[in-house]
Formats: structure tokens, sequence, C-alpha cells
């Protein structure tokens, strides 16, 4: 900067131009503005905000003397008699100006006429738009200045906190005068406008996972809303000036350092956007976190995400605090439906009791009783008597006032343990708009609301038990994000640990668990699923197994989507969400196929985890899991189901395998059509006990085969040449018909969506199975499943076929034939 000002020096010496002097200032700017990072590096916060503000005042204070210079010349008088002040505005009054910010400027001058004073300023302006400085400037003169900060509430505001850069003291004596009578005039009216500034700020710009940093929520307007009212009323020329007994000093450190924070991720998010820029954005993240010393990882990302939505959580809790403070006594309505203590209360016990008292109505936290929660006396660990308290909070009607309470005042982790991890934390999923302890409170607030009818009618249904139980687990559905295992079952687990200690029915604990463990099923399921598809509907309906766990994950979800955002739970969502609960009510009546998918599931859930299964590709693992038989995977073992799919992906035509001890078994898997009538008639010396059908994927079915005899070894040859055979659509076999009456046959075409059924009740018979399947082939009737029982005589054979065959147009042709 001296050698900037020693060219200047010898321009205007040289009567040089004003255009050559501003391209020196100029490139002394662009200069410097190359060093902000480095800059920012070294002094990081407040620190870096205070010198960029005296470079800026260096330059407006050049630029004022090259003005004066040049409209003076050798006769310029002292700068104390020339009628003009020039003062700082905004975060540049404040000493807190960002590199982007615009630099508020406020030019006083007393209207002489032995001064040329608008000639004087004109000069100076242009001066500045020369060397590009962005500025936003008024110019007042000083008699005018009370009638101006009336106007309008932003400008009253901006003159409260000027600040003198250059100029005449003299005149700034008396504009400071003329600022304390604006700080005296009408106080009420300009407090009561500026919170009402506040509430529409905050309604537009939410405390969400892209905060507003200037204007959102504990942004720095609340910040200055402090400031502005403390210079009103007390003259304070900065926060930490306010009396002891509106500010406590741990308070105020607490304050500071998160301001200091916030401070230092402004200055960060300006300089990597290269603009003014106060919306943390999710791309700029990464950049910013390592701009402030964060590694670059997802976890310190998150990390730094957190620390910046907790450092505004903390601006905009003391903030409220101390305004109510300092206007209290002034201003007793603005608190009037506010809830506040009627005794205080010195432990956290007695606050939560008495919050639970008045819950049987939605209410918003007083400022002073926000302090007493932050104040309260706490045990180190939660004992049965605060136990006893935070379990009484679900059973209120308006619980999400009373933990909402809780949050603002930073103590929702200390009385519900589970959420300690996922308070403030982010969720970078392009999906969630708020941090996870938010969308937790909101989805509450959404349950304890409900605008859906059918929704609000299953809820007021349910008891006060059962309401309990559902409100507990919205709070927690989201508990075990943040770690690295499946935030489902690490919640689950959270949960029960905690239900427990809430001593939580055993039964509903363990509903609680499963819809923890489930609780993005509906929504995914409806959205992403075809729920024309009754295996769909039966995996679904096979994990919540009864109206009432139907109806709490349908009120979970409803709550959860809700908690996200707007217009997520819409019309569309809506239609789907209730489709599904609607099916999966209707597929209740099914108690055995829903038995056999929940046993399936399970099954599948040990598959995954198994490690042979994990090394397979993943286009097989999805085939695998794609495979519409329950038998296969209820029926057979891990290691077993593997094989079998090993030996299915070796398969061209067809393979088999024979085991003639200790009873006679075949396993079969083939493309090619199999002729099974053929292949049973040609045993039908053995008496057969069970005959398992599964289709497998790719056009492959898989063919188990158990007799309750064994077989000589050298039997084993002659069983291979029928099994091939049965491959040959050439090859024909005589079979005795069985005798079956009408009345032992049950046909029901309504079995289920997609699947008829046919039972068959009747004496044993040799060749029955037999002619059953082949009568099966000549109709070209696909068996989906078959269950075979024999016992005291008799069978009891029942078979499952897709609908979309033949079977349901030959009902009556079948039924002649077996019988007749």
């Amino acid at each position: 900067m001296d050698k900037t000002k020693a060219i200047i020096e010898e321009l205007l010496h040289n009567n040089a131009s004003d255009f050559e002097i501003a391209k020196v200032i100029k490139a002394e700017i662009n200069e410097y503005s190359k060093t902000l990072p480095a800059l920012y590096q070294k002094n990081g916060g407040k620190d870096f905000l205070l010198k960029h503000t005296q470079k800026i005042d260096n330059i407006i204070k050049l630029v004022y003397k090259i003005t004066l210079r040049s409209m003076f010349g050798n006769f310029m008088p002292m700068k104390n008699s020339i009628p003009i002040s020039i003062a700082a505005l905004g975060s540049y009054g404040r000493e807190q100006l960002c590199v982007y910010s615009d630099i508020d400027l406020m030019i006083v001058y007393q209207d002489t006429p032995a001064y040329n004073t608008k000639e004087i300023i004109e000069k100076m302006l242009y001066m500045f738009w020369d060397i590009g400085l962005k500025l936003g400037h008024r110019v007042h003169e000083i008699s005018e200045l009370k009638e101006v900060a009336n106007s309008d509430i932003t400008i009253k505001s901006a003159i409260l906190e000027s600040r003198y850069i250059d100029g005449s003291r003299v005149l700034w004596t008396e504009v400071e005068n003329r600022i304390t009578a604006i700080r005296k005039d009408k106080p009420k009216k300009y407090i009561y406008a500026k919170l009402q500034e506040q509430k529409m700020l905050h309604q537009k710009s939410p405390l969400s996972m892209e905060p507003n940093l200037k204007e959102g929520v504990g942004g720095f307007r609340d910040a200055n809303l402090v400031f502005w009212i403390g210079k009103l009323l007390y003259n304070a020329p900065r926060i930490k000036d306010l009396p002891n007994t509106i500010i406590e000093e741990d308070d105020y450190r607490k304050f500071r350092i998160s301001l200091e924070f916030l401070f230092r991720v402004r200055s960060a998010l300006h300089l990597a956007s290269g603009k003014k820029e106060d919306r943390l954005t999710l791309e700029l993240i990464p950049q910013i976190a390592s701009m402030m010393g964060y590694a670059d990882t997802p976890k310190a990302h998150i990390n730094f995400a957190k620390k910046t939505t907790g450092s505004l959580r903390i601006i905009y809790l003391y903030s409220k605090i101390w305004i109510e403070a300092m206007i209290g006594e002034m201003m007793p309505d603005l608190y009037n439906n506010c809830l506040n203590l009627t005794t205080p209360q010195k432990n956290l016990y007695g606050i939560i009791n008495f919050l639970n008292k008045n819950a049987n109505m939605t209410f918003e936290a007083h400022p002073k009783l926000l302090k007493s929660i932050i104040h309260a006396n706490k045990p180190e660990l939660l004992d049965q008597k605060l136990y006893r308290s935070v379990k009484e909070i679900f059973n209120q009607t308006h619980s999400y006032s009373t933990l909402k309470a809780l949050h603002t005042a930073r103590a929702l982790k200390y009385i519900i343990p589970p959420l300690k991890k996922v308070i403030d934390l982010p969720q970078f999923d392009g999906y969630h708009r708020y941090s996870v302890d938010m969308h937790s409170l909101r989805a509450l607030w959404h349950l304890e609301n409900i605008k859906d009818d059918q929704l609000n009618k299953l809820y007021t249904q349910l008891n006060k038990k059962e309401k309990q139980l559902l409100k507990l687990v919205v709070l927690l559905h989201d508990c075990g994000k943040g770690r690295k295992k499946d935030h489902a079952m690490v919640g689950a687990s959270l949960f029960r640990i905690f239900a427990q200690k809430l001593d939580i029915d055993k039964n509903l604990l363990d509903i609680g668990v499963k819809l923890i463990q489930y609780h993005d099923l509906m929504s995914i399921t409806a959205q992403r699923e075809d729920l024309y598809n009754e295996k769909t509907i039966l995996q679904f309906a096979s994990i919540f197994s009864n109206k009432k766990e139907l109806d709490l994950i349908y009120l979970l979800t409803y709550s959860d989507l809700n908690g996200v955002g707007s217009n997520i739970y819409n019309e569309f969502t809506a239609k789907l969400i209730n489709k599904l609960y609607q099916e999966s009510i209707s597929s209740l009546q099914h108690n055995t196929i829903l038995s056999m998918t929940a046993r399936k599931l399970k099954k599948v859930s040990s598959l995954k985890r198994n490690r042979n299964f994990i090394t397979l590709s993943k286009t097989l693992q999805r085939k695998i899991l794609s495979i519409p038989s329950n038998e296969l995977f209820v029926y057979n073992g891990i290691n077993r189901i593997l094989e079998i799919i090993k030996r299915a992906e070796e398969t061209k035509r067809f393979n088999y395998h024979i085991q003639c001890e200790p009873m006679l078994s075949i396993e079969i898997i083939r493309r090619d059509d199999l002729n099974i009538g053929y292949l049973l008639s040609k045993l039908t010396r053995i008496n057969l006990v069970n005959l398992q059908i599964s289709k497998l994927y790719d056009g492959l079915k898989y063919f188990r085969i158990e007799f309750n005899e064994s077989v000589p070894k050298e039997d084993k040859e002659l069983i291979e040449k029928i099994i091939i055979d049965s491959f040959d659509p050439a090859k024909e076999a005589s079979i005795i018909k069985p005798k079956i009456k009408k009345s032992e046959i049950e046909i029901d075409c309504n079995h289920s969506r997609e699947y008829a059924s046919m039972r068959i009740r009747t004496k044993d018979q040799k060749g029955l199975l037999a002619y059953t399947m082949k009568m099966f082939d000549r109709y070209n009737i696909d068996i989906t499943s078959s269950k075979i029982y024999t016992g005291k005589h008799r069978v009891n054979d029942l078979f499952l076929i897709q609908k979309d065959g033949n079977f349901c147009n030959n009902t009556n042709n079948i039924i002649k034939e077996l019988t007749e």
C-alpha cells in the first residue's frame, strides 16, 4: 500500500488525470484480492474480516484524500473544517466485512455555502466506481438523518451501527448526537418491526441441509438483532458489553465460539464460490471443509456440516434468550402465548414434569424456560426418576412441543440418549432436507397433526400404550444413522435398549423393533415395486403379518415421508402407499402363504450374509433372490440352495442326481421340457411321498422327487434311462387311471391374486400322482409348486398353478378326466 501511495503522490504532483490514478488503485485492489486465500488461511474468522475491513478503510481514506487534493490543490484546509464525514454501515460498520459483501457507506454532509460539498462527494463517488469498488452508498444532509431513519427499519439499523471512517470529526460528533436521538425515538416500534422481519426470514430460510448463513435461522441476522437491540436500549458498542444480568459469561463464550466458526465458514464460502454467497450448498461443502482444515473424507465433511448446523442452533438459542431478557419487561405481550415456568425449577426432572403437565395443548417455550433447561441440574446419567418422566412425555397429546423445547435448549441428546449421535447430523443423500434430529422431530409433529382422514382414524383407534410406542418409534426411527452398519438394524438395537429402560411392554417393544428395522420398507415397496404383483404384496405383508402392525407401519411411513420435506408425501405417493396397505390387509387371509413367505424372507436374509453367496456375481445374486418359489428356500438349507444354484449354472439341457439310499430321491434341473407324467409312471412300483417343483430363473426348473423305499444300486442305470427318456416327447406310458370322487377334488381359482390351487384328498393309489401330472402335461399346465402328503393310506396333494396359464379355463375338463 505504501508503494501505491508514493506512486499516487507523484501522479498528483504531475497533475495526472483521475483515470490514471484510478488505474493504480485498481491494480492495488487486484493484487490484494489475489492474497485473500493466503490471508484467510493465516487469520480465519473475525480476525480475517477485521483485516479485510481495515484494508477497505485504507482504500476509502486514500480515495477521499485524492479527491480533496484534486479539488483544493495546494490550498486544502484541515479535514475537520470540511463538513463531510464518511461512515461504514452494515457488516462493514461492524468490522465484519466479508470478501464479496457490499461495502455499505454513508456520506453525511452539511450544506455550507463556503464549500462545494456536493461536488466533492460526486467526484469521490466517481473515483470509487472507476477503481471498481462495489459500493452500496447513502448520501444524506445531516438535518435529514432522523427523517430518513424513521422511513425504513433497515436504514435505521444501518445508521445505529454506523462507524466513522474519515472526514470531519466535528461533523461526526454532531452525527453521533443525531444517532442518539434516533436510538431513543420509538424503540418499541422499531423492535417489533425487526422481530417481524426476523420471523419472515426464518420462514423463508429454515435451518435445513443447505442453510442460509446470513438470513436463515441462527444466521448472522439473529446475532445482529441482539446487537441492534442492545445498541438501541443500552448503547452497547458490542454484544459482550451488555449487562451481565442479560448475558452470562459461559453462555457468551459458547455463542462467541459458534459465531467465530460461522465467520470462517462464510469467508470460505465467498472465496470458494467467487461471489457473494450466503447459502452453504451441498456441492460446496467438500471445498469449504478443506479450506477450514478438515480432511477430504466423507466423515470429515459430515463433521464439518454437523458443526455448522450446531453453531447456527447455538446462535439462534442465545439470541432468543438475550433478546427476551432485553425487551421482556418493556414488551411482555410478545411472549404472552409462550409457556414459562410458574415456579422456579432447579433440576431437569421438575422442568420435564412441568412440560408434561402442559402438553395437553401445543406450546412454544418461553426464552426464560429455555434458559432454565440450559442451566438446570442434571445427573450424569439418567436415573429411574428421570426415565419415568421421559416415558411420560410420549403419553401426552403434544409430545412434540416438549421435545422441541428440549431440542432447542440442546438437551434432547441427554434426555433421549439414542439420539446423541444424530443431533445436527447431516444427510447427504439428495433426498432429506433436514438433519436427522430435525427430520425425526418433524415426523413426530406430523404424527400428532395428521391431515389424512383415514390415517387419523387409524391413529385415534390406537390405545394409549400403542400411541406411546408409535411416538417413540417415530422419534427414534433414524437414530442408528451415522454408523458404518445398516442404520435400521443399529436403530432397532438402540431402541430396544432404551425402550426397556422406559419399561415398555415386551410385546409392544418387539413390534417397535420390527417397525424400526423395516421403517422405510413400505415407502420403498410402494414407490419402486409392482403393486399388482402378488409376490410384492406377500413379501411385504409377511413381515407385518397382522392388521395392527400394518396400521402402525402405515402411520410411521406417513410421518416419516412428511418429515422429509414439503411435497414428498403428495397425492400420488399417498395413493401408492394406501394401495399397498389395502392389498396387504386383503392378503392377511392367506395365512399359509404369508407364513411361507415370511420363512423364505428369513432364509433370504441369512443367504445375503453368507460368504459363498457374497462371492457370486451381482447378476447371479439378483437372479437367485428373484426366484419365486417359497419352497426352495424354506425346505433347503443355505449350502443346499447354493449347491442347487451351482448345478443350475452348469445346466445346458438338463442334469440329474440320483440317491439310492437310505431312500430313493431324484433331483432334476432342466431347461428342456420334462415329461414328468412319463417319469412318475415308470416309477409307480416305488411309493412316492414328496414332489417339490420350483421355478428358478432363465427358464430353469428344479424337481425333487422323494420315495419311502430304497433301491439297489444296480437299478440306478435303469432310473437314469427313465429320466433321459422323460425328455423325449415321443415317449408315452400307459398309466392305470385312479379312482377319485368329485367330492375329493377342490379347485380354487381365487386362491390368491396370481395362483390357483387344486387339492386332491383321496385314498392312496399307485400311479395317482403320475396320472395327475400326465394330465397337467396334456393341458400344458405349468405347476408352480406342489405339496405331496401320504398318511394312513390316504393322500392330501396340493398343487399351486399360475393363473395366466390354461388351468382355470379347463377346470371342468380336469375334474371330468380325473373322476370319470
